[in-house]
């Protein structure tokens, strides 16, 4: 036992002088460089891209949200950052990236023990590649966010460095811990509301109602908001065009939509992506309602459904979601992993990179050939409205986001102590990448501008409010 503890500390301190031995190859202060290139695609084209395949009425409803504000279209443009980080100094030490790693993909939801806790909560585009991705990008965001809200250049420069700091920080612990204690180690709601207690009085009265609305969205209440009885039975609520029930859909949309048997092929092909106990759970369910849900920013025209299953108890039921999973966005700038099944993915990059997972993640294919994961709708599911928190309580959340960030890629496989060993102990790394955030927020607004016009113009169809 005493000969593997000398092996396993040695095999620490080796990772640690390799990330310290990397600064030679890439120093820490050229993160802090960002300027467009030359030749930089234009983001417009990068995002109008995507719509191709996608449910064509529904894309003036996703340029409407991307235009909300600077925020909301970095929200919506990881494939323009993607595009942007591809030319940007990296250590090349991969880990599995969140891929869209803002400052709102990160919020509240219950584990399987019925827990609440706060992690990163989109993986659509998690892929392989450097750290340093996720961490710029949520960096950026806070920037945005930051000026949105109205925040002073000083203090947009401080939410950056926050993000560096936070990270290094919890590297560095993560670095010191078992494997096995990365890899249970976790975020709690009860210590985020103690966090905003002892730093950020204003929000704390915030953070402890977005904690308790969270505990309130069970599935009766999602069931409440979605459902309704008619006629004896328990059906969806149509609310087109962000809800429509399959059974009232024009003759239009039934031409992309599918029919009674595909779904059951499909619920059939879920269950089999199971494992076994969890299929026996949910075989004894049968499905008696879908319809198309539009959710989301970026993602607005992508299939997305909500199947109501039932039990054989008039209030047993629960709501689940069968959303579309195309190519992360990040997978044309990187190493080609060629993923047999997007959808899986997307299952599998959640389920190693959050502490906790929905007992109810699955995937499968379609006979049309679109890819599918599913996951259980709203299940005490919180996130902060982050544009409504002042600076202490904007700095006291993303001293919560990016450990969490720090610990998903740390379960990755290879040691923390690497990453740690790199970023070392001093600041120059934050420093860099407030520098790196502030010009790309500039950018950032640039692209919104862009896109603000070309709305205007009609180039681009945009749908406000919905």
């Amino acid at each position: 036992m005493a000969i593997e503890q000398d092996e396993n500390s040695q095999v620490a301190l080796d990772n640690r002088a390799k990330g310290k031995s990397l600064r030679k190859q890439v120093p820490r202060s050229s993160h802090g460089e960002w300027a467009a290139a030359a030749d930089r695609p234009d983001p417009l084209s990068l995002l109008q891209q995507q719509d191709e395949g996608r449910i064509e009425h529904l894309l003036p409803i996703k340029y409407g949200r991307i235009m909300a504000s600077p925020f909301a279209f970095l929200r919506g443009s990881a494939v323009v950052m993607a595009s942007d980080l591809a030319l940007s100094p990296v250590t090349d030490f991969e880990v599995l990236l969140c891929g869209d790693a803002h400052l709102s993909n990160f919020g509240l939801f219950a584990t399987p023990e019925r827990n609440v806790v706060f992690d990163v909560n989109d993986f659509d585009e998690c892929y392989p590649g450097p750290w340093e991705w996720d961490l710029k990008r949520l960096a950026a965001s806070a920037v945005v966010a930051g000026r949105g809200i109205g925040f002073d250049r000083e203090t947009c420069q401080e939410l950056a460095a926050t993000v560096s700091s936070a990270y290094r920080k919890a590297m560095q612990r993560l670095a010191e811990m078992t494997i096995l204690d990365v890899w249970y180690h976790h975020t709690d709601a009860t210590s985020v509301v103690k966090l905003f207690d002892h730093y950020a009085k204003v929000s704390a009265k915030r953070a402890r109602k977005t904690v308790k609305k969270a505990h309130s969205h069970t599935t009766a209440h999602t069931l409440g908001k979605l459902t309704e009885i008619a006629d004896g039975k328990r059906r969806i609520k149509n609310d087109p065009p962000l809800i429509v029930r399959l059974s009232e859909m024009s003759t239009d949309q039934k031409k992309w939509a599918p029919d009674r048997t595909d779904i059951q092929d499909a619920w059939r092909a879920y269950l089999e992506s199971l494992s076994k106990e969890r299929r026996r759970l949910l075989q004894r369910y049968h499905m008696s309602d879908a319809a198309l849900r539009v959710g989301g920013v970026g993602s607005v025209g992508t299939r997305c459904w909500i199947i109501l299953i039932e039990g054989d108890k008039p209030d047993d039921a629960l709501i689940l979601q069968q959303k579309e999973a195309g190519t992360s966005a990040l997978a044309h700038y990187l190493t080609d992993h060629d993923y047999p099944s997007q959808a899986e993915r997307v299952v599998v990059g959640q389920r190693l990179m959050q502490a906790s997972s929905d007992i109810f993640l699955g995937w499968q294919q379609a006979r049309s050939g679109t890819h599918y994961y599913w996951r259980q709708l709203k299940d005490m599911k919180g996130s902060f409205d982050v544009t409504a928190l002042e600076a202490d309580g904007l700095v006291t959340y993303l001293t919560v986001c990016a450990p969490c960030l720090a610990r998903a890629h740390a379960r990755w496989g290879e040691p923390a102590a690497t990453i740690s060993g790199y970023l070392g102990s001093s600041t120059i790394f934050d420093e860099a990448t407030s520098k790196f955030a502030m010009a790309y927020a500039d950018q950032t607004e640039k692209d919104y501008q862009a896109l603000v016009e070309a709305v205007n113009d009609g180039r681009i169809l945009a749908q406000i409010g919905a």
